[in-house]
């Protein structure tokens, strides 16, 4: 088995005369992605590496995540940013398979189309296709030998966590 986790990106800013791909997050931003990633250690979710899209706003969540994760490798994966969900799922398959859990840290839509077209329906599938806020997690199990054999709809959407589930203010 595989495990997928999907980290949206922090609360993000909209400074003026900054392009999209270097938006800076939020003071918002900044105080969830620390609270996100004490859940994640808290619960045991470590991945053995870490895909983070280029854009400024995933560097930057990557930056406040990976302390509470200990020593992950990452990488940053440029096919992440402003991907379609047949993007995403090329960069899954792409996974090495000496890794058995994987963090992305990206975007939506993209990260709730890929989250919908992995997992099969169940409640936390649900959930996270209403609304797929900042900073929200998704664990999705995948029943594969290897990376490269991810198919639609045959993953298990294990949870759905978002700032506001664990009393973080509000999703956005």
């Amino acid at each position: 088995m595989r495990r997928l986790i999907l980290l949206r990106h922090a609360k993000s800013d909209w400074p003026d005369g900054a392009s999209d791909v270097d938006r800076p997050l939020a003071p918002r931003g900044r105080d969830a992605a620390p609270k996100m990633a004490a859940y994640l250690a808290a619960e045991g979710l470590i991945p053995g590496r870490a895909l983070v899209s280029p854009a400024r706003r995933t560097q930057e969540t990557w930056d406040l995540v990976k302390p509470a994760l200990g020593a992950v490798p990452d990488e940053t994966v440029p096919q992440i940013y402003e991907a379609p969900v047949s993007r995403l799922l090329d960069v899954v398959r792409a996974i090495p398979d000496d890794v058995a859990t994987a963090l992305m840290i990206g975007h939506n839509p993209g990260f709730q189309d890929l989250a919908r077209l992995l997992g099969k329906p169940g409640e936390a599938r649900r959930a996270l296709t209403k609304k797929y806020p900042t900073a929200a997690v998704a664990v999705i199990d995948l029943p594969v030998e290897s990376w490269v054999e991810v198919e639609a709809g045959e993953g298990d959407v294990e949870r759905f966590v978002t700032p506001k589930s664990l009393g973080h203010g509000e999703d956005e």
